[in-house]
């Protein structure tokens, strides 16, 4: 058993402190991904806060505002185009009890005159554009603007029509990071994604109330928050190229948060409340 020990404890201590070096210096192994566009600005449905989430009004304001990137979710219609749109039931967009794939591109409904804000609990939006978009006519729009597009089913034709871009982690990848990061092999894993999206925890609750009773328990989320929040890990991402994107942050709060954490970028349905934090923190590096 003694000399059992004399062999393991070296091992074990060696992979540690290897894992440990090449977790802070990835550049020993992997080269760092480089992508042609960097985003610290992410406004969040097109920054549903100050205009209807997902319409060129809303995408439009973003942009004035300085955004570097639009964060949208896409549908196809049963007619086969891709429009952008959170939910594929549009009840809670619209009022009205149907899907997106059931209906063809001109009979979709207008989304409501006044909508909710998702993640910030009481406070709404509205604007004039009430008109769903082509994801298409967005990349017309602004066509230098990088675009995250969150396809929302497991629908392959969908795939199939955005399959040439940069990529982002999966949950269940997201998952597999961490499992790597904790049991120490993620120094030694090349990973294919370019950017990690993740809800910041310390919103859960405050200004987002989450459906699943289970994140409403406080110590879910406490132990969310310590699994997922950790520097080190992001640190790590970040050295090897991989943008880390956390939201939905509303308050300067969270902002500053989500940076002290090792975020790359924020985002946010606010564009310009974004901007405002962006420009006083810069001016006082």
């Amino acid at each position: 058993m003694i000399s059992f020990l004399y062999f393991i404890l070296p091992v074990v201590g060696g992979y540690a402190l290897t894992s440990l070096y090449l977790l802070k210096n990835p550049q020993i192994l992997h080269r760092r991904k480089r992508t042609a566009f960097y985003c610290t600005h992410i406004s969040h449905r097109g920054g549903s806060g100050e205009r209807i989430e997902n319409t060129m009004e809303a995408f439009t304001n973003a942009v004035e505002h300085g955004t570097d990137m639009l964060e949208m979710d896409c549908h196809l219609t049963r007619d086969g185009h891709v429009v952008v749109s959170h939910d594929e039931n549009l009840l809670r967009q619209t009022g009205h009890d149907v899907t997106v794939s059931s209906l063809n591109l001109q009979d979709l409904p207008l989304y409501k005159e006044k909508m909710e804000v998702t993640f910030y609990v009481g406070h709404y939006s509205s604007g004039a554009d009430r008109k769903f978009v082509l994801l298409e006519d967005v990349f017309k729009r602004f066509p230098k603007l990088p675009v995250s597009i969150e396809i929302k089913e497991n629908n392959s034709q969908l795939i199939e029509k955005n399959d040439s871009m940069p990529y982002s982690f999966t949950v269940n990848r997201g998952l597999l990071v961490l499992l790597l990061f904790y049991t120490g092999l993620l120094p030694f894993v090349p990973l294919g994604e370019s950017i990690l999206q993740f809800y910041l925890p310390s919103i859960y609750n405050r200004t987002f109330i989450p459906e699943d009773p289970i994140l409403r328990n406080r110590l879910v989320i406490f132990l969310l928050e310590k699994v997922t929040m950790r520097r080190s890990l992001f640190k790590h991402l970040a050295a090897r190229g991989i943008q880390v994107h956390l939201f939905v942050c509303n308050e300067d709060e969270d902002i500053k948060a989500a940076f002290d954490i090792g975020a790359t970028g924020v985002m946010s349905d606010y564009p310009s409340r974004l901007s405002s934090y962006l420009c006083r923190n810069r001016s006082q590096d």
